[in-house]
């Protein structure tokens, strides 16, 4: 067997935490650092801070110093509205230092060729080269559910007028109040305008799934159309961040349509609640989260992946637990490719490893 891959979790949070316990767990793995942006968590062990036993690992802030370790890879979980921009950096210094990367950071970087800021992807692209290493984001949606389920469905089609992919959620749990709030308008009259409603926002924010599928399917997106709704509680809701008052959103559809042959033919849905009863007209789900595909063609496909308890309590927790997964599981077969810029396109089935107890 050969030696397990040198591995650092960069965060603590959620996705991170996982991570944390996931490589813990994994013989083919070594956890040999953690990085954490709060000053107060330096110094901690990683273990602690991840909720579940002391590991005999301290955290650090310090990217010199887990770079200095040599890792093989970086699984990079930082979260906040700023991450998505503030990340390039930390990822154009990663990969010049020879370490891969496997990110649930960027959303946006879920199809590399598609990223909004040609001159970042090229500064990444040239770190990649000079340090032989890779990067590869991912999720559950964006991610698995957006890519390679809906591709995976698709081999049964003859033909494809439609193809659309869905999350249906509910996200009481997610704590970061101004991306909540400011970011998606939660919490606010319905005259709030959130960053969701800039003018294309939405066409951005989903333009990476929107191409990555368009690419597995060999045809060309000529343009994308955003459309957003909003709907009100008729009670107070309290959730991870706050409470939601009555009268103010409880529920948030965004829509990306990718144009294909003067058709919208490839669709991303995305429907956040912050209880199961707002917005009773739009699709539900009674798991902590559903992903679907439907595929209208010759011949109709309808898929319902469903991730979590039925009416779990700890609702969230396995969609991130999934997230975090994919790329974790994604670890040796990063480490192993072509070094640059991949997508899943570029990968084989990422299947776990030592995954049964």
């Amino acid at each position: 067997m050969s030696a397990p891959l040198r591995t650092v979790v960069w965060s603590t949070g959620g996705v991170g935490s996982i991570a944390i316990d996931a490589v813990r767990g994994r013989p083919d793995l070594d956890l040999v650092g953690v990085w954490v942006h709060s000053q107060e968590k330096v110094g901690k062990d990683a273990g602690v801070l991840a909720g579940i036993a002391p590991i005999g690992l301290s955290a650090t802030n310090d990217d010199a110093a887990l770079i200095a370790l040599q890792p093989d890879c970086v699984v990079y979980a930082a979260s906040g509205p700023e991450r998505d921009a503030a990340a390039v950096s930390d990822y154009v210094k990663l990969l010049e230092a020879g370490i891969n990367v496997v990110s649930t950071s960027s959303t946006s970087l879920v199809y590399p060729p598609s990223y909004y800021s040609p001159q970042w992807r090229e500064q990444m692209e040239t770190a990649a080269k000079s340090g032989n290493a890779s990067f590869y984001a991912s999720g559950i949606f964006p991610g698995f559910g957006s890519d390679q389920l809906a591709l995976m469905l698709s081999t049964q089609s003859k033909k494809i007028r439609c193809l659309k992919v869905t999350e249906v959620a509910l996200n009481d749990h997610y704590p970061v109040a101004d991306v909540m709030m400011n970011g998606m308008g939660f919490g606010h009259p319905l005259d709030f305008e959130p960053l969701l409603k800039t003018p294309g926002f939405i066409e951005m924010a989903w333009r990476a799934p929107i191409h990555l599928i368009a690419a597995g399917l060999g045809v060309e997106v000529e343009e994308i159309r955003g459309t957003l709704d909003r709907k009100i509680t008729d009670r107070d809701i309290e959730v991870a961040f706050g409470t939601i008052k009555a009268g103010t959103c409880g529920a948030v559809s965004t829509r990306a349509a990718g144009v294909v042959n003067g058709r919208e033919a490839i669709v991303v849905e995305h429907i956040i609640r912050m209880a199961r009863d707002v917005a009773p007209e739009w699709p539900a789900s009674e798991f902590d989260a559903t992903y679907r595909v439907d595929i209208e063609g010759d011949p109709d496909i309808h898929c319902a992946m469903n991730v979590g308890a039925a009416e779990g309590h700890a609702a969230g927790h396995a969609a991130m637990s999934a997230t975090a997964m994919r790329v974790v599981n994604a670890i040796p077969y990063v480490v192993d490719a072509p070094p640059g810029l991949l997508s899943s396109l570029d990968l084989p089935n990422t299947l776990p490893r030592h995954a049964f107890e």
